[in-house]
């Protein structure tokens, strides 16, 4: 039994975070995480079922869901992304959640949704466009290399993203910030003219809460420093997937969170 509670917290975070998506509120979230793990740990599941635990305990979400009378409350203060999946349909919305936030494959999305491949690309294809519709996000870009920068901004403009700037050093990146007051920054760690990302991250920080996802070639200079918090880490050479991906999880990010981190003595 130890061995298998420690197994379930493993997964913990990815369902809290699916689950708080799902429901719209992390208060629900949480107690329908809570209620998945107990009919977990009850069930006779002894570990040789040919489907990934998170993906059991996704599907268990999914019906504990809609055992409430699924769907999501509107509410005027939602957060702009869930507003925005608030008006999708909900298979396509959850669809979206899986692909997009929780990084399962199109395939897999449609076996856990008891639906067709073709259908969950159909339906993760206009969930994106809604989205797209509904939403575009101010995004700084620091970063000395040229190429590399060009190459974010473009992909950033793929998803329908606005760029407020590209920054080479931590001055600029200061001045963009305060002109053009951006909701998330995609930040290199080595800078020119001697600056370092991770101080930009941390002035920022002390003077608003901004989201920031680390793009570099040196993933470990976080985790040496313990400044892990600052935001998640993306190596280089990296893919468009996986930019992508990353600027949707930085959206969900529940206020609550952003401003315990936000506090942190730095």
């Amino acid at each position: 039994m130890e061995d298998r509670t420690r197994h379930l917290m493993e997964h913990l975070p990815y369902l809290r975070r699916y689950s708080r998506a799902l429901t719209g509120s992390p208060a629900r979230g949480d107690a329908l995480v809570t209620r998945a793990l107990e009919w977990y740990l009850e069930s006779d599941d002894d570990g040789t079922v040919a489907e990934p635990l998170r993906h059991t305990l996704y599907r268990r979400l999914n019906a504990l869901q809609d055992e409430g009378g699924g769907g999501v409350p509107s509410s005027p203060s939602s957060h702009p992304v869930e507003a925005a999946l608030g008006t999708l349909d909900e298979r396509d919305r959850r669809v979206y959640l899986l692909v997009n936030l929780e990084d399962v494959s199109v395939a897999d999305a449609a076996a856990l949704l008891d639906i067709p491949a073709e259908e969950a690309a159909e339906r993760l294809s206009r969930a994106r466009e809604t989205v797209r519709a509904h939403l575009q996000a101010v995004i700084l870009v620091v970063e000395d290399d040229a190429i590399i920068a060009a190459d974010l901004s473009e992909t950033v403009r793929g998803m329908g993203h606005l760029i407020c700037g590209n920054a080479a050093t931590m001055d600029e990146a200061l001045t963009l910030a305060a002109e053009h007051t951006p909701t998330l920054a995609l930040m290199d760690i080595r800078l020119a003219e001697g600056d370092n990302g991770v101080e930009v991250a941390r002035e920022l920080r002390r003077q608003r809460f901004l989201p920031v996802i680390f793009v570099t070639a040196f993933p470990d200079e976080l985790a040496k420093r313990g400044l892990e918090y600052l935001g998640p880490v993306i190596p280089k050479p990296f893919t468009r997937d996986q930019i992508e991906q990353a600027i949707t999880r930085a959206v969900f990010t529940p206020a609550a969170d952003e401003a315990r981190e936000a506090a942190r003595p730095t």
